[in-house]
């Protein structure tokens, strides 16, 4: 009976966990400072290529999505991953952790370190990126077309960091 009650509550004292502010070791950012956080809608593209083994299967190709802060467009998201603001600043990530989704379909939380930036604006300066919050995106089935598309919807928030 406590095995059946701790499988039940513990994925309802996870999730509020993580929205009050707790991360996941492997995407923490310690020593940061949040300076912007935004909702992201959009879609993750698949495309069905052969793997190592020769077998076609759906992988990742980019991410498209549109930024809003205060209900408004204030950017997108796409390959690189790029990140650019309407005010013209712009940073690009590299995968440096990552913590699952919620549920099956949802893409892992990640922890981007920026590797590059452009233009003046909130972006300036910015050191690391983490996507949290996930809401779909993940894509599975067959694919029997090498070369063929397939989008998966997602949204996700977004934190800009500086260090200090």
């Amino acid at each position: 009976m406590r095995l059946l009650m701790l499988t039940f509550l513990l994925p309802l004292l996870a999730g509020p966990a993580f929205a009050a502010g707790a991360l996941p070791d492997a995407i923490a950012a310690s020593g940061e400072t949040a300076v912007l956080t935004v909702h992201a809608e959009g879609a993750q593209v698949y495309e069905c290529k052969a793997g190592a083994d020769g077998k076609l299967a759906w992988a990742f190709r980019e991410p498209i999505a549109t930024l809003f802060a205060d209900g408004k467009t204030i950017g997108r998201h796409y390959a690189g991953p790029n990140w650019e603001h309407v005010d013209g600043s712009a940073v690009v990530g590299k995968v440096s952790g990552n913590a699952p989704g919620a549920t099956a379909d949802d893409i892992a939380w990640l922890k981007l370190q920026v590797v590059s930036s452009r233009g003046s604006g909130v972006l300036t300066g910015v050191t690391t990126v983490q996507r949290i919050n996930t809401k779909g995106g993940n894509f599975a089935g067959p694919c029997d077309k090498a070369g063929a598309f397939k989008s998966a919807p997602y949204s996700a928030e977004y934190v800009f960091l500086k260090k200090g």
